[in-house]
């Protein structure tokens, strides 16, 4: 861990719609963190954690916004989405268990967003779930299958 101060910032120019989308795909879905890896230029990752300061990397700085922060921005796209109770799942044997359709909810969910971040754009969200020490993260890219992470485990979501 580091002492070098946060740099602090009010605004992230071009990338603030990035911001507010993650931020209300953040609050309607649940989700612990949303992430986006935006391809433009310069290359941006975009993260969004429940109740934690905003971070966005370039290439050159990596800066920090307060969550709440009013941005002049509005959502690229608001996919429809709820939160869901979290999911039951086994790193062993890669199951989820959970509300029927809900992971699929999510990877549409995150396909629009990508889809949204522009071309090469990645989207990706954690999720609780009934084993605090197996988060789930979900990701998708247009043009690639929804992948979900348990642990070490991966796997593709059948379209």
């Amino acid at each position: 861990m580091t002492d070098d101060p946060l740099d602090l910032v009010a605004s992230v120019g071009d990338l603030d719609p990035v911001v507010e989308t993650l931020r209300v795909f953040l609050h309607d879905s649940g989700a612990l963190r949303a992430v986006a890896v935006v391809a433009g230029e310069p290359p941006a990752v975009v993260d969004v954690g429940r109740l934690a300061p905003i971070e966005v990397t370039t290439q050159q700085t990596i800066v920090h916004m307060p969550h709440a922060i009013e941005l002049d921005a509005e959502p690229l796209t608001r996919p429809r989405v709820h939160q869901i109770p979290p999911f039951e799942v086994s790193g062993e044997d890669a199951t989820v268990i959970g509300t029927m359709g809900g992971l699929d909810m999510i990877g549409d969910a995150l396909l629009e967003l990508a889809r949204a971040f522009g071309d090469g754009a990645v989207a990706l969200a954690e999720f609780a779930t009934t084993n605090s020490q197996l988060p789930m993260t979900v990701s998708a890219r247009v043009g690639e299958a929804v992948l979900v992470s348990i642990g070490e485990e991966q796997f593709e979501i059948p379209d």
